[in-house]
């Protein structure tokens, strides 16, 4: 992370009394909005903000994240869809710059530093503090997950879905031989799983899809025929819809207790060598066939959540210094693999081989939670926007103290 530097351990200001913490301010003809300290975990602003009726719109699936680690990259979820990534829902920081200078910037106040930082991976300076928009929180979701055999008419529906106003969360994620039923992705019953397992066995790959819709004591009485009507039409197979009804809390927070079960387990502090991709809409029916299909069932040892679900870009903000395909639509894909602690690297492996298909096949995807380590891979990486990055990093860190884990202005 920093040879022979130092690690700022943020979470330390929550024992500071000059911390941030998290203050909520109710404005409903402005905009509510969390002023939360960098070093807070999004789960703790969603109790606190529930405190007076609001939430963030934008998560990330597990929320034990701090807030400056989760902008400097992007933070995405079911919701990006629809609201766009986290560090499209700020405001305004409070950010430290590798000049040592403690600088408030907004979209319109030294909004070039503002920008440089969401989704800078930490390379222009710390963020102190981040005002978080917020809208009045529903109490209740409908979560259902539908399954499909064949990927065109599961990516189809997916990308209808997502054109039209109604859902607030989608996502999508592949079911594998190798992957149970009882994830903590699912809502499906126990007595499920032989008949999925099955259809699994059958196919080789099921595709599930993964809908939310928010209610409360006002619409509880027509959220069901709204979602009725939202999901007419699409084309899942007859007999696999699954419903759960579940409180607004559990379901944004339901990756923590699959986390509490594998803490028992000792099966979380494992290595866990992930790929995590964005993909041109044009090309995910080959990245399908050649990842999906062909690559990723070579190796059956692996446990982990596969995910593939399309967002829209006109809902990020190109300023910032995140980097996605130049499409109307492209595809997040994660591959959330965990291994033993001697068994890592032939997953290892298989994600190189995954991103050398990508490249022979002219697949132009852009990797989210970038790790490269020579600079001639980050400016391929950042394209466009290399000139614009380096030229932030002399301005607001020009004796390149920050990050230097990362290799971007310190390599070959």
């Amino acid at each position: 992370m920093a040879p022979h530097g130092v690690v700022v351990e943020m979470r330390s200001l929550n024992n500071c009394s000059r911390g941030s913490g998290i203050r909520v301010t109710k404005n409903p003809i402005s905009g509510s909005y969390a002023d939360a300290g960098g070093e807070q975990l999004w789960i703790d602003v969603l109790q606190a903000t529930l405190k007076h009726g609001l939430a963030p719109v934008s998560w990330t699936d597990y929320l034990y994240l701090t807030i400056g680690g989760t902008l400097s990259n992007a933070g995405i979820s079911g919701q990006t869809f629809r609201h766009g990534p986290q560090i499209s829902n700020v405001y305004e920081m409070d950010v430290l710059t590798g000049k040592g200078e403690l600088v408030t910037c907004s979209k319109d106040t030294n909004s070039e530093l503002f920008f440089a930082v969401l989704g800078g991976l930490g390379q222009f300076g710390i963020i102190i503090r981040a005002r978080i928009a917020l809208k009045p929180a529903p109490k209740r979701v409908k979560w259902i997950q539908m399954l499909y055999d064949d990927f065109s008419t599961f990516s189809r529906d997916q990308e209808h879905l997502i054109s039209i106003n109604g859902l607030d969360y989608l996502e999508g994620s592949l079911l594998m031989q190798n992957s149970s039923p009882n994830n903590w992705r699912s809502s499906f019953s126990p007595s499920e799983y032989p008949r999925i397992s099955s259809l699994i066995s059958k196919n080789g790959i099921i595709y599930c899809l993964e809908v939310v819709k928010y209610y409360d004591e006002l619409t509880s009485h027509t959220v069901d025929e709204e979602l009725q009507e939202l999901l007419k039409g699409l084309n899942f197979l007859p007999g696999f819809v699954f419903t759960k009804d579940v409180s607004l809390v559990d379901f944004l927070n339901r990756v923590h207790s699959e986390e509490l079960n594998l803490r028992a387990k000792g099966l979380w502090d494992v290595p866990h060598p992930w790929l995590n991709l964005f993909v041109p809409g044009s090309r995910i029916s080959d990245f399908n066939s050649g990842v999906f299909r062909d690559i990723l069932p070579k190796i059956n040892q692996t446990t982990g959540t596969f995910l593939v679900y399309p967002v829209i870009r006109n809902k990020w903000d190109d300023r910032t210094s995140a980097v996605i395909p130049d499409e109307d639509i492209f595809y997040t894909v994660g591959l959330l693999h965990s291994s033993g602690a001697d068994d890592w690297e032939p997953l290892e492996n298989q994600n190189k081989e995954i991103l050398k298909f990508c490249d022979k096949a002219g697949i132009k995807i852009k990797r989210y939670l970038s790790r490269y380590t020579t600079k001639k891979d980050w400016m391929n990486h950042f394209g466009p926007k290399w000139r614009t990055f380096e030229d932030r990093k002399a301005q607001f860190d020009p004796k390149m103290i920050l990050s230097p884990g990362q290799q971007i202005f310190n390599s070959v």
